[in-house]
């Protein structure tokens, strides 16, 4: 327990010195809804970016998903901690087209999610339910690609009744986002998602419909270009308490197990 509580203090701490911004601004939706704008540092940015592109390229990595007819959706995905997918959801330990399990969800994208959870709270002047995220699915859309309106609404009926809340992270190109308490058109409002910015929406707007309407090209940060092989494109990062906590014991019993398949994978990177 005392390890579990130094190793959130750790994070925290870097979290605050490495990742979060000191110069954000907020932007209130609607009940329940926050935009955290400029919330990641660029060296935040970039950290993340190296991260996925790491572990997207091994064993439970990107890949294009198909929804229920089978057709393949205009964007590429994985997840951390635990596997989710368009048909299956979280029915399944491993992915059904290639049979492999998700790595471990970093530490890291932990701590800045529940910071932007605690932040929103404070600043929407209500108490969003303490939200420990067991998934994060990470989403890539070319400039071409868009993301269809839908819920977050296949996690545990616990969490949902609790409305803990998502966190959403952008990085790269700017996204027109659409939201809004019904699905068509008359109900959807559209607001500029860019590079670094984290929305947080959960209580009364835990289950609000939400996609991508547009891709903005030539949008991604210069720096950002220059630092990592992001050069066009938007990766949204969603976490989220599907089902129980998981503990610091449990994570680390993933991750070693997680890093000895990797090793003993001679396709592995």
């Amino acid at each position: 327990k005392l390890w579990s509580v130094f190793m959130l203090n750790h994070y925290g701490a870097h979290m605050q010195n490495r990742w979060k911004s000191f110069s954000s601004d907020r932007e209130i939706l609607d009940e329940g809804i926050l935009i955290l704008k400029n919330y990641l540092t660029p060296m935040a940015q970039v950290d993340i970016v190296d991260m996925c592109e790491k572990w997207g390229a091994g064993p439970g990595g990107f890949y294009q998903p198909s929804d229920e007819s089978g057709a393949q959706l205009p964007l590429h995905m994985m997840c951390f901690g635990r596997n989710w997918d368009p048909v299956t959801k979280y029915n399944n330990r491993y992915r059904s087209h290639d049979a492999s399990e998700p790595p471990p969800l970093p530490e890291e994208l932990i701590s800045i999610s529940q910071l932007a959870v605690e932040e929103a709270g404070r600043y929407l002047g209500e108490k969003f339910p303490s939200m420990s995220p067991d998934v994060c699915v990470v989403k890539f859309c070319s400039p071409s690609g868009t993301l269809g309106v839908h819920k977050e609404c296949d996690e545990s009926p616990d969490s949902l009744k609790k409305g803990l809340p998502v966190v959403s992270i952008f990085i790269g190109n700017s996204a027109e986002y659409l939201y809004g308490r019904t699905r068509g058109k008359k109900g959807l409002h559209k607001v500029l998602l860019e590079s670094g910015d984290v929305l947080v929406f959960g209580g009364a707007s835990r289950r609000i419909y939400h996609g991508f309407k547009e891709i903005v090209e030539s949008s991604c940060p210069y720096l950002l270009m220059q630092a990592t092989r992001l050069d066009s494109g938007c990766l949204n990062l969603t976490l989220k308490q599907a089902k129980g906590y998981i503990t610091l014991k449990t994570y680390m019993i993933q991750l070693i197990d997680y890093r000895a398949d990797v090793e003993l994978d001679p396709h592995s990177n």
